[in-house]
């Protein structure tokens, strides 16, 4: 494998990716030449164009000309042409996650955040209790985060960042310490089933030297004993080495507890964000800290102060009255957990409008996805995003509209965003609140609400 020191100019196929637009600033603030390419404008592209990295919009043969090292994502085909032209010149080419991982390795302390959801929030609430902390951490997370000014730093102590296993990138890292959150079905496109991503996270678990996880999660309890590695584990359990005690919530829902370590108060902690998924994730957060050595005065005025990463039950506008939220959850246990707190504001009607991400996940959880959408009193379901996958035919977003209903859900198909606008702005009334789910582009629904605004009366 090519070494990233030892090349200038880098290439970057999907720069406008949640994981790589941070890549590619990151590669830039190191000194390397950066250029990248995406299939469509976005505001990632135009943040890297200000930072002096040219990005290309569309994939064509010649955007790779004059590279050192072509960098691509796993959502990234082999028949690409970027990447066809790069085999066809001989230049060499690297999977995002081995850049991460020639990044983080010989880190003293890299702590690899992963699980089938919670990881950018996990990641994020622990990039602002080590810098909250003054710790000077390396950080790499899928989404964006205020208080980080975007995705990625470089520092000098700990190394913090999201361990995906989609395709088993997770493999490729160098973790000194391996959080689990949960085990749940994902990814059965490159999986074969749950046990099969039990074991992929076993493996994952091995290649650190400690592990922290969901002691409440039977998988993840599995994991870590059969790694056989020295470990901790938070949850709401008594027999978890950390647990809340006296947890209540506000009327918002956000968690107040006491963090009780082997049975002893470490803490007072009463968090910024809402619902029980937050609640764990902080949790993770709060013993990865105290292992760490971080005051928890400062992890807790972190929590207290934290807000949510990006496209995280992110308010995107006020139109008509009607509150907009989006949502990155993609899977029913995201989705689900969104839901949750998005039914916590004060509402006439809650709206979902989902975008099923890829055909292989729609079709594996099928059933799932009907049991999904019980908070919500209307749902509006868009055409599939295939991502990295072609259409094979065999299912589309009309196919989900007479199961959810027959599961008691108003479901209604709108194909397009412009579909979804129209309906919503047909329906909705003052007072109601919207949420859109994917981790497609179905934040550009969110956007264009935005940008259109209140609507205009009939002449």
């Amino acid at each position: 494998m090519t070494d990233i020191r030892s090349v200038r100019r880098v290439h970057m196929i999907g720069a406008g990716g949640s994981s790589m637009s941070g890549l590619a600033g990151l590669l830039k603030d190191e000194g390397y030449e950066v250029t990248g390419s995406d299939r469509t404008r976005s505001h990632k592209t135009e943040a890297l164009e200000a930072r002096g990295i040219k990005v290309l919009i569309g994939h064509r043969a010649e955007n790779v000309h004059g590279a050192e090292l072509v960098i691509y994502s796993a959502a990234i085909a082999a028949d690409n042409p970027e990447r066809a032209e790069a085999t066809r010149l001989g230049i060499p080419q690297m999977e995002r996650c081995d850049l991460i991982g020639q990044l983080m390795k010989g880190s003293a302390c890299a702590i690899a955040v992963s699980g089938t959801h919670g990881k950018t929030t996990t990641t994020s609430m622990l990039a602002q209790a080590f810098l909250t902390a003054g710790h000077d951490p390396s950080v790499h997370i899928g989404g964006e985060l205020d208080f980080l000014g975007g995705s990625t730093r470089r520092g000098k102590d700990e190394f913090i960042l999201e361990a995906c296993e989609y395709n088993r990138s997770f493999l490729h890292f160098y973790p000194t310490m391996s959080v689990i959150l949960n085990i749940d079905e994902d990814h059965l496109d490159c999986y074969k089933d749950l046990d099969d991503i039990e074991h992929a996270f076993l493996q994952f678990a091995c290649l650190s030297k400690y592990i922290v996880g969901w002691g409440d999660d039977a998988r993840v309890v599995r994991v870590i004993r059969e790694s056989g590695l020295p470990h901790v584990t938070y949850g709401l359990g008594e027999e978890n080495t950390l647990r809340p005690q006296a947890l209540s919530f506000d009327e918002h829902g956000r968690a107040h507890f006491t963090a009780m370590w082997e049975g002893a108060p470490i803490g007072e902690f009463s968090l910024g964000v809402a619902g029980r998924a937050n609640l764990l994730d902080a949790l993770a957060t709060i013993a990865v800290s105290r292992l760490r050595g971080l005051p928890m005065e400062d992890v807790s005025r972190a929590l207290a102060q934290f807000r949510g990463a990006h496209r995280r039950n992110e308010l995107t506008s006020v139109t008509d009255g009607v509150k907009v939220f989006t949502d990155y959850g993609h899977n029913p246990a995201e989705i689900q957990s969104a839901l949750e707190i998005a039914s916590l504001e004060p509402h006439k009607t809650l709206w979902a409008v989902w975008q099923p991400h890829t055909y292989s996940r729609t079709k594996a959880l099928f059933d799932q996805f009907l049991d999904t959408f019980g908070r919500a009193d209307k749902v509006l379901v868009t055409d599939i995003c295939a991502a990295r996958e072609k259409d094979p035919g065999d299912i589309r977003s009309e196919m989900l509209i007479e199961p959810l209903r027959a599961h008691g859900v108003d479901a209604v198909l709108t194909p397009t965003f412009d579909d979804a606008e129209a309906y919503l702005r047909a329906h909705w009334q003052p007072g109601d609140v919207v949420i859109t789910h994917g981790c497609g582009d179905i934040d550009l629904l969110n956007e264009q609400i935005a940008l259109h605004g209140d609507t205009k009366p009939e002449p």
